[in-house]
């Protein structure tokens, strides 16, 4: 059979599930950013002592977050498109087939690039425009006319009509430190609304990212309460928007403006992308609201690299075909003459495509709840898969917001969970998941980290359980090591006791990319991945070291009582010819049976601290006994049991992190 879509060899395609995708949305997300340039937004903040103060004009700090983003995007989101305009500038500058007529023009509107998945070429201009000062004072000038933002958002109008005609997800981002672009003009303000709904017609979300002045805070009612459209609902019992407005960035509180707006942009730039839509979920018998489906957690890979045919006039992508022959006859086989088969007992059981969709169809796809439970019934280990988060849509039931506020604040409050059947798309397996309330997670300045809402927790079948190892006697540690430990683990807290996963890039991801990017934009290569993961040892040992060094002293000498006390079982444990025997007649020096005649025990020379640092500023550590590095480093109280090399590795580790 020939098919477009072409598999390494050795994929099983037996036990594939086939399903109806019509269910899944494929989210294509498209961001314009719109910066102003202006005097005021070109004035770099105050300097003040600080050492975090602010050094980058709004302007500057803007195209800086556009130029972060972009790299990020061909990260993760390599198919999604990005273009800069900027507004208010001297140029002026729009690449259109309608541009070539002349029939429309936008004054004081400079794209700089245009709506487009990033080349390698948009990421080198915008690069260039961040880090050259001449090129940036070059072309970022303003203009000495006021703009019309009506004309601006019409030009955005057309740059999302034309790029991105068919994108489910298509988004403004306007940054600008004027709260009041038209404070003396009603009809420009009257016109730039309209334009503004306009676009929300078409399918853009406009968001915008407020900068306050040192003298002036943004206030977004003067203007924008018209242009951006609210999307806190009026019904006060509806629960919180997936993401909230952003709080104004200031060029003068001492934060940088720069991180201030990284983390707004941040919040805003990833497209929610839809699992499922209009789901019903069943409360009761006859009682179903709607309900949408996030992925809001998902681990990025690199993207699959691809064949390249390199014989003709240029390079072009291959694409692959697989032909299915019978072994015999060597002739092509047709789908239609495939037949899905399962062994059972030596047999093989065949089954027609009809028989395999009518055994996987358990019901069209829904999620009904069966019941509630404590949340502390929900053990840890119950995840199977990642959760999925629901949220309301009154897309098929008017209503759904309103019920669902209600079922998401009674299970909060009575700290309740519930049993569901769910169904996620047709000729699926069912599952049975538990429905976790969330509540909504904001960061220290105010900022949504997690919306309110409902999670769906893929809960194990008796199936999924494997048998538990075998439980051996354990020896269970005293309460003053565990209390000596408690306070090694206190000073390793992280900050706030949180994992806050926005400060850990991946570093295998990023180091991929990395070098993607240098060798595309003809850069030098980077010696040294990035890598936020890794221990910061110097403040591990300042902050624990000394409570490490007492937990090991502790652990020795409480492993001395314990075979103090358990000599006998011990040694029976042990057998009297065995380890523990050796050990004994080591410690205490006695005599050989076999050699007739006493051993002496060995004095061993012993190195200071002094000594020891020496020998590794030296490069001799290596050069000393393991007698000299046993005793060294159980002074220290760290193991001193391995073989050489391991000691010298432990001596080196100890200097290293000091």
């Amino acid at each position: 059979m020939a098919e477009n879509k072409w598999k390494p060899p050795g994929d099983d395609e037996e036990d594939e599930e086939e399903v109806d995708e019509t269910a899944y949305k494929t989210v294509k997300d498209a961001v314009l950013f719109i910066i102003e340039v202006s005097p005021s937004m070109l004035t770099p903040p105050p300097p003040t002592e600080s050492k975090k103060a602010d050094t980058d004009s709004p302007t500057s700090a803007a195209l800086k977050c556009a130029y972060a983003l972009m790299q990020q995007r061909i990260i993760s989101n390599p198919n999604d498109m990005m273009g800069v305009l900027l507004y208010g500038t001297e140029k002026s500058k729009f690449n259109s087939e309608n541009d070539a007529t002349g029939n429309l023009s936008y004054p004081h509107c400079y794209l700089l690039t245009d709506l487009d998945i990033p080349a390698a070429e948009d990421v080198k201009a915008l690069k260039t425009l961040v880090e050259d000062e001449d090129e940036f004072r070059k072309l970022i000038v303003p203009s000495k006319e006021s703009v019309s933002m009506a004309n601006v958002l019409f030009c955005a109008n057309q740059i999302f009509t034309t790029k991105a005609p068919n994108f489910s997800s298509r988004r403004l981002f306007i940054v600008t430190d004027n709260d009041d672009p038209h404070a003396a003009e009603k009809a420009a303000k009257s016109s730039a609304a309209v334009r503004a709904k306009d676009l929300y017609d078409l399918g853009v979300l406009i968001e915008l990212f407020p900068i306050s002045r040192p003298d002036q805070e943004f206030d977004k009612r003067k203007f924008y309460d018209d242009i951006v459209y609210s999307q806190v609902s009026t019904d006060p019992e509806a629960p919180a928007p997936i993401s909230g407005p952003v709080k104004a960035s200031s060029t003068g509180d001492g934060i940088s403006l720069l991180n201030s707006l990284l983390s707004n942009i941040n919040s805003k730039a990833v497209a929610r992308r839809a699992l499922f839509s209009n789901l019903p979920l069943e409360v009761g018998p006859g009682f179903k609201i709607s309900v949408k489906g996030f992925i809001i957690f998902k681990r990025q890979d690199p993207k699959r690299s691809c064949y390249v045919y390199l014989a003709g006039e240029k390079a072009q992508i291959a694409t692959g075909v697989t032909t299915e022959l019978a072994s015999d006859t060597a002739r092509t086989v047709e789908k239609v003459e495939i037949k899905k088969a399962y062994r059972f007992g030596g047999e093989q059981i065949l089954f027609s495509p009809e028989e395999i969709s009518s055994l996987r169809n358990f019901g069209e796809p829904c999620i009904r709840i069966l019941g509630f439970k404590p949340i502390s019934m929900l053990p840890i280990w119950a995840n199977l898969k990642p959760a999925t988060f629901i949220y309301p849509s009154e897309e098929d039931y008017i209503g759904s917001t309103r019920v669902f506020a209600a079922l998401h604040a009674k299970l909060l409050i009575s700290q309740k969970m519930g049993i569901t059947w769910f169904i996620a798309r047709k000729n699926a397996a069912p599952v049975l998941a538990a429905l976790y309330p969330g509540p909504e997670s904001l960061d220290e300045n105010g900022m949504q980290t997690l919306p309110p809402g409902l999670w769906l927790i893929p809960l194990p079948y008796a199936d999924d359980i494997r048998q538990n190892p075998e439980i051996t006697t354990l020896i269970r540690a005293p309460e003053p090591l565990i209390d000596r430990m408690r306070l090694v683990i206190q000073q390793l807290q992280l900050p706030k006791a949180k994992y806050d996963p926005g400060k850990y890039p991946n570093p295998s991801l990023q180091w991929h990319y990395r070098i993607l990017q240098a060798m595309a934009l003809g850069e030098d290569l980077p010696e040294m991945p990035e890598d936020k993961t890794v221990p910061r040892y110097r403040q591990i040992h300042k902050r624990a070291g000394e409570y490490v060094l007492d937990w090991g002293r502790e652990l020795h000498a409480q492993h001395e009582a314990w075979l103090k006390e358990n000599s006998s079982s011990s040694s029976l444990l042990m057998g009297t010819g065995g380890v523990g025997a050796k050990r004994a007649a080591a410690a205490g020096g006695g005599e050989g049976e076999g050699d007739g005649g006493g051993r002496k025990k060995a004095k061993v020379e012993e190195v200071d601290d002094a000594g020891m640092k020496k020998a590794y500023a030296d490069d001799k550590v290596g050069k000393l006994t393991v007698a000299v590095l046993r005793a060294w480093l159980e002074g220290k109280g760290m193991d001193g049991k391995g073989k050489k090399g391991e000691l010298v590795d432990r001596v080196t580790r100890f200097f290293e992190t000091k």
